[in-house]
């Protein structure tokens, strides 16, 4: 290899480390300028933390509050609260920074595979946090506080609850994201919707085992996980088919067997 072509290489290599330094500290920038906002300015720690916890103090007895067992609890639960609402915030930004860095070098029918999966991605985990927060929830919370013995005084702590709250999330964000992975795993030839179909019957047996490890021990929950997971798996088997013929490449079009 002569010195000039691996001179280009080797150029053309820091350019992409520039381009993906650049990329990430706008990423973060707009990160922390939404952390510091959300935290100090607007809504607040505190209020954000208070918006989270109150599907719980609903289902609790009027004038029942949560406790905080720690020193600096009170402090760092609405911290990690902050945080993890800047990140649901930032997201779209942060994807769309993603995409700028690799968008050049992809072709043009790559582009239209690759910019609807980005953005259906955010808003099906979003909508997914929101149905959680919305609708499971209220539901669970007031079935699990109707269960409990009227001898005891259900006050959780609020750390306990954040670390539901956030795998409950995550949980449902990701199961959201069902049609993304079935129309991907079409779309790359990795298995035919054929093939998907016929195993619907494990797919629906694994919803429900998936929704008993991941939910708490309460019937209720658990359907709401899985009756959605079922739902979002027969969505992505209806647009399989066509995202797959919308995002084919040119010679995938013309040539013939």
């Amino acid at each position: 290899m002569s010195d000039d072509k691996l001179s280009g290489i080797q150029e053309n290599f820091i350019s992409h480390l520039v381009e993906l330094r650049t990329r990430l500290v706008r990423a973060s920038a707009v990160l922390l300028a939404v952390f510091v906002v959300l935290f100090a300015i607007w809504p607040g720690a505190a209020a954000l933390y208070d918006f989270m916890a109150q599907p719980m103090l609903n289902a609790l007895p009027a004038g029942s509050k949560m406790i905080a067992t720690g020193v600096i609890t009170p402090f760092m639960v609405p911290m990690k609260v902050t945080m993890a609402a800047s990140l649901v915030v930032s997201l779209p930004w942060v994807l769309y920074q993603a995409w700028a860095f690799v968008a050049p070098g992809l072709y043009m029918h790559e582009k239209r595979l690759v910019a609807p999966l980005i953005i259906s991605s955010t808003l099906l985990f979003v909508a997914g946090v929101a149905f959680c927060y919305f609708f499971v929830f209220g539901t669970v919370f007031k079935f699990i506080n109707d269960f409990a013995p009227k001898s005891i005084a259900v006050a959780p702590d609020i750390e306990n609850y954040l670390d539901f709250v956030l795998m409950m999330c995550l949980a449902f964000g990701l199961t959201f994201e069902v049609p993304v992975v079935v129309i991907v795993l079409v779309r790359m030839g990795i298995v035919s919707v054929e093939k998907l179909r016929a195993i619907r019957p494990y797919v629906v047996v694994g919803a429900f085992v998936l929704a008993a490890v991941v939910t708490p021990p309460d019937i209720m929950s658990q359907l709401f996980l899985a009756i959605p997971l079922c739902l979002l798996y027969e969505v992505g088997l209806l647009l399989a088919p066509l995202f797959a013929k919308v995002t084919q490449a040119p010679k995938e079009t013309t040539d013939s067997p």
